[in-house]
């Protein structure tokens, strides 16, 4: 099974493999802020610092303990939703612009921490070896990414999920109502952290380099951008806008001086004519059983019309 896998990875484009994986990784990544973001409503300019710690400790868990790949990605996943616990506690008190504003500065913490410690090579980086030999890495990403949307998709429609929506919806209401408004604005930072980390991963394996300017505050833009696009609170929006995203500056290459002006005014234009994003109140449950012919279920309803409402 391993030498087929390898043969039909072998047989494609390896430019065109790389762009399939970014387009994996963003999705991991867009996943994991849209819980934050689209889900709980807490504007976080910091994601790629936790998609650094993931990379980071990724590199080091492979290169110091050599441990075995998934448990890598798994360990991975559970020490960045725990930093990322730490850090919200205190900083997830706030709403809208300061937020905002310490998860920003958050990042640049971090990304100053990595640029002056020995243990990450400093402003050098680091060179990670290739830690899984029997299953190509594109698989790999891909079979990670079904797995999170499975996963992100039973919390959208738990009662979990039922709860961060009411936090987004109105804070002091939901309180009222007996939600511990604080908890579960950690407990969404955490899980967004820790796909956010096993995207860091998976990243720093395939590269096979990683380096602290590599997740910086344009990172987080790029991951807010497909989230934005796609949808705020849309599992199917979070996919499609990071699949356009991941993709476009590759597509955009030949024009090389203009990629990043006609980059922006597609945004632009995105937001003008469609404010809500690609997929915006679009609930990926209901998209299912519409292409099964079947009717959705009246809480999925219900769901589409708060998101709907939160984000005009």
């Amino acid at each position: 099974m391993g030498d087929f896998l390898q043969l039909l990875t072998g047989s494609i484009n390896p430019y065109y493999l790389q762009i399939i994986v970014n387009i994996g990784i963003g999705i991991i990544l867009a996943l994991g802020l849209n819980v934050i973001t689209g889900l709980t409503g807490q504007l976080s300019l910091g994601h790629a610092a936790f998609m650094s710690i993931g990379a980071f400790t990724s590199a080091l868990l492979t290169i110091k303990l050599g441990m075995p790949f998934f448990a890598n990605l798994a360990l991975t996943g559970f020490i960045t939703a725990g930093v990322a616990a730490l850090i919200g506690l205190p900083i997830l008190r706030l709403t809208g612009d300061y937020l905002a504003i310490c998860t920003l500065g958050f990042a640049e913490i971090v990304k100053v921490v990595f640029l002056n410690l020995e243990i990450t090579n400093k402003a050098l980086g680091l060179t990670v070896p290739s830690a899984i030999t029997a299953v190509p890495m594109p698989i790999v990403v891909w079979l990670v990414v079904v797995v999170s949307i499975i996963c992100v998709t039973f919390i959208h429609s738990s009662r979990f999920g039922r709860a961060l929506m009411a936090v987004r919806g109105d804070e002091i209401a939901a309180e009222a109502m007996g939600i511990n408004v604080t908890l579960y604005k950690v407990q969404s930072f955490a899980i967004g952290a820790f796909l956010a980390g096993v995207g860091g991963g998976l990243y720093a394996h395939f590269m096979g380099y990683i380096n602290p300017s590599d997740f910086g505050f344009l990172k987080s833009v790029d991951i807010l951008s497909m989230i934005v696009l796609g949808g705020l609170g849309s599992i199917t929006g979070s996919v499609i806008g990071a699949s356009i995203l991941s993709a476009a500056p590759e597509f955009l290459r030949f024009m090389a001086s203009y990629r990043m002006l006609v980059y922006g005014g597609l945004l632009v234009c995105m937001m003008i004519f469609r404010p809500n994003g690609l997929m915006g109140g679009l609930n990926f449950t209901s998209l299912v059983l519409r292409t099964l012919g079947r009717k959705p279920h009246m809480k999925t309803v219900m769901d589409q019309k708060t998101a709907k409402t939160s984000e005009s």
